[in-house]
């Protein structure tokens, strides 16, 4: 049995608001774990130039074990992406997130 990351990403708000998304979004969807562990902003400022000083970003990863190869997950990642956004649309306005496809073995 292998572990596949499905999708990676960042969810982040600002620090002054008080949201834990852990408690926001399920630990599992399906047989899919989502993994949200805390970190230090992956860059200094945003597109827009605005810093990312100001935010408490988040790390997202949604994995599976399996047996299967990478490529024959597509399925079940575009399951768990449909299962995934009611979860996100639902948090605060003031959140933002950036997940994408990552089929790859960890």
């Amino acid at each position: 049995m292998k572990a596949i990351k499905l999708f990676q990403g960042y969810l982040w708000h600002p620090k002054e608001l008080s949201f834990d998304p852990r408690e926001a979004i399920p630990r599992q969807l399906g047989e899919v774990h989502v993994l949200i562990d805390k970190v230090r902003a992956p860059m200094t400022f945003f597109e827009d130039g605005t810093p990312t000083e100001t935010q408490q970003f988040y790390q997202v990863t949604l994995l599976v074990r399996t047996e299967q190869e990478p490529q024959d997950l597509k399925p079940l990642a575009l399951w768990v992406s449909q299962a995934l956004k009611p979860y996100l649309e639902a948090t605060p306005k003031e959140v933002g997130w950036q997940l994408l496809e990552d089929l790859r073995q960890v």
